[in-house]
């Protein structure tokens, strides 16, 4: 029997008449289903986020504090139940599912211990000016398939701290892990302070529309993005978006070969490829081209795709078979081309079930590919050659995204400078995929619209309210 899954709505779990089905990827098959929520079930979310609010709101943040932490702490508790449905739901192998679900848990706890302190402006004989930051209000939060756990934490922990209360939305192809983690913390934060509901894609429109919602945070492509600014503009609502990448890595002639080639590898293919920043394009210099490219393939060849709650496998499925098809159009694309292939490019036998896409390595593309051009977001891995830094640099930063990027490199120095030049939010030098809870994420050009974890993420849920006292004028 397929499991029925509720939402939380002002401190119960809810369900409705008609429900949606879950796939999961690796085998096609039913594992759950979830309320289809429409615009009935979004007025008595926000209704419960609106009433919370006033009491929330006032809330000293120590006691708001202890609530995050308490959700840091009963995600902690149900790992290894709540890393086997995220694998199930979403593909990814049960390591890296426990990784999400542990990552979410230590971001909610660090980021419980930011501070939001006034700060003084001006303090003389005659004026006290201090600024204080203030809740933004009720927060609709949307929440992308390809990490669903950790987006969604990233949205709850700042929304709670800073004092807004949230309806949030994961994806229709991801919401089971979320829903039971909505069971587990129901009691947890004060009804209505957290409210979880899911739907069709069609219901993203709703909460980006709703008069009473008063900031969205949204995670997922730029194309999506870039309508919700627009509904959201219609009455100012505060906006964070975290969009599209596509990141380049570039690997300078005095890298290790032996070192890097493995560390390149997962930069692109973990979680199948399906990371915002993953390494998407990889520029190699000429001078070890060949012994780079060939090590990565090798490399390539003993890893294991499959099932990721079958032991040993190592890249999971797609998640979902609208980007299943998708990346296997750019594939094909490729291959009608004429592109070599260092790895991959065969077809998948059908008769299987699973959105399995062969582990894909091209060897020097032309900058005008779609396999190069276009966001991947699957397990496709493009090498380029260059010749010089500065013609590295300029083709890395030739894209209209500009989230995330990588230097790799003997000379940290160097690497330093490299990386200062190019036009994205955030460079690795000799490291790849690492988020702090304490440092903002945020992409440039049209990767995004503010930012996301650290001080800067959270004052993205407040308002900054500046008090002035003129001393010397008080009335007698």
């Amino acid at each position: 029997m397929v499991t029925q899954y509720k939402n939380l709505i002002n401190g119960e779990m809810v369900g409705t008449s008609k429900v949606l089905d879950v796939v999961n990827p690796a085998n096609e098959e039913v594992i759950g289903q979830v309320p289809a929520c429409g615009e009935a079930e979004l007025n008595s979310a926000v209704s419960a986020a609106r009433a919370a609010f006033k009491t929330w709101s006032k809330t000293p943040i120590e006691e708001r504090r202890k609530v995050v932490q308490a959700i840091a702490g009963v995600i902690n508790e149900n790992n290894d139940e709540l890393f086997r449905l995220l694998t199930a739901e979403q593909g990814k192998p049960h390591a890296q599912a426990q990784g999400e679900i542990a990552g979410a848990a230590y971001m909610a706890g660090s980021q419980a211990t930011l501070e939001l302190d006034d700060e003084i402006n001006e303090d003389t004989e005659q004026r006290l000016s201090r600024t204080r930051r203030v809740p933004v209000g009720v927060v609709g939060g949307i929440v992308p398939w390809n990490f669903p756990v950790m987006m969604a934490v990233q949205k709850i922990a700042p929304a709670l701290l800073s004092g807004c209360t949230i309806v949030l939305k994961p994806s229709p192809f991801t919401p089971l892990t979320t829903l039971r983690l909505a069971e587990l913390i129901k009691d947890v934060a004060p009804a209505g302070v957290v409210n979880i509901i899911t739907g069709e894609d069609s219901l993203g429109p709703l909460i980006t529309g709703h008069p009473d919602i008063d900031k969205i945070t949204f995670t997922g492509s730029t194309a999506t993005g870039k309508k919700i600014m627009e509904g959201a503009s219609k009455d100012l609502k505060r906006i964070t978006l975290e969009l599209g990448g596509n990141d380049a890595s570039i690997v300078l002639p005095d890298a290790n070969v032996e070192k890097v080639a493995e560390q390149l590898f997962w930069s692109s293919f973990t979680n199948a490829g399906q990371i915002c920043v993953a390494a998407k394009r990889i520029y190699i210099h000429e001078d070890i081209y060949d012994e780079l490219s060939a090590a990565i393939a090798a490399f390539a060849k003993n890893v294991k795709v499959g099932d990721g709650a079958h032991q040993g496998t190592a890249v999971g499925p797609v998640q979902n078979k609208k980007q299943y098809e998708r990346v296997l159009e750019l594939i094909k694309d490729a291959k009608d081309n004429g592109y070599k292939f260092l790895v991959g490019g065969e077809a998948k036998d059908d008769s299987i079930p699973g959105y399995y896409v062969p582990i894909t390595i091209l060897d020097n593309p032309p900058e005008n590919a779609r396999i190069v051009a276009e966001e991947q977001f699957g397990p496709v891995m493009p090498l380029m050659k260059f010749s010089t830094t500065d013609e590295a640099i300029s083709r890395a930063n030739a894209s209209e995204y500009g989230l995330a990027g990588a230097v790799w490199t003997a000379d940290a120095d160097e690497g330093v400078r490299v990386a200062e030049q190019m036009e994205t939010g955030t460079v690795w030098v000799n490291e790849f995929l690492h988020l702090s809870p304490f440092a903002p994420f945020g992409g440039h050009k049209q990767s995004g619209f503010g930012a996301e974890y650290g001080k800067e993420g959270l004052l993205e849920f407040t308002y900054p309210q500046v008090i002035t006292v003129k001393k010397d004028n008080v009335p007698a």
